[in-house]
């Protein structure tokens, strides 16, 4: 696969705690230079990297992040905030507890109020995988694909496991035709990145894709 086939599906990413503005705007400088889909970075830093590289990349953030275990009205407040200072892209992490509840009705309302609070902007929605049993992805394919939401997105890459090949495929196998799939965390080499597109992912998340590709 030609590496630019690889990097227009790369969310370039970094979300350490410890991520400094310096890091940051070196992030986005890689992604401008190899035209990646987007930087994924946290969202103290969105308004500065917006106005840092205007209209020359997508900037995306995460909202509910990492654990999804804050109040809705939290996350809608955090989009809302995200949006307002520039964000393009949006994954938001779900309430696992109301997954484990088996509350679907309750984590569907919730997607549906980011989505909203979105204001059009793209929406991918992280269930954590490694957390969930074949039962719960399965379910959940159904609740992101009535959502509206734009994507389904495998894992934060701060829990106990990231994207697996079998997940991808079930994810793609079971979530709605206009819904796509992003396999983050954990993605380790320039064969599993094409492995993981041949399997239906449309976006990667790796803040390691890019020194790999050079490599290549």
């Amino acid at each position: 696969m030609e590496k630019r086939e690889i990097l227009k599906r790369l969310d370039h990413t970094l979300l350490k705690q410890t991520a400094t503005w310096e890091q940051i705007r070196g992030l986005c400088e890689e992604g401008m230079e190899y035209q990646v889909a987007s930087v994924c970075i946290p969202p103290c830093y969105v308004k500065k990297a917006k106005d840092y590289v205007q209209e020359g990349l997508k900037i995306c953030t995460v909202i509910g992040f990492p654990n999804g275990n804050m109040t809705t009205a939290a996350k809608v407040f955090e989009t809302e905030d995200a949006v307002k200072n520039g964000a393009d892209e949006i994954d938001m992490v779900i309430n696992l507890g109301m997954v484990k509840d088996r509350d679907y009705e309750g984590v569907l309302a919730e997607i549906q109020a980011v989505k909203k609070a979105c204001h059009g902007k793209l929406l991918k929605v992280i269930i954590e995988t490694c957390l969930l049993t074949e039962e719960e992805k399965i379910e959940l394919c159904k609740v992101v694909t009535m959502s509206g939401a734009d994507y389904i997105k495998t894992s934060t890459g701060f829990s106990t496991g990231g994207a697996t090949f079998a997940d991808v495929e079930l994810m793609r196998k079971h979530v709605g035709k206009e819904v796509k799939v992003k396999a983050a965390g954990g993605i380790a080499s320039v064969e599993d990145a094409e492995k993981f597109i041949s399997l239906g992912a449309d976006r990667l998340g790796t803040s390691r894709l890019i020194s790999l590709l050079e490599e290549v």
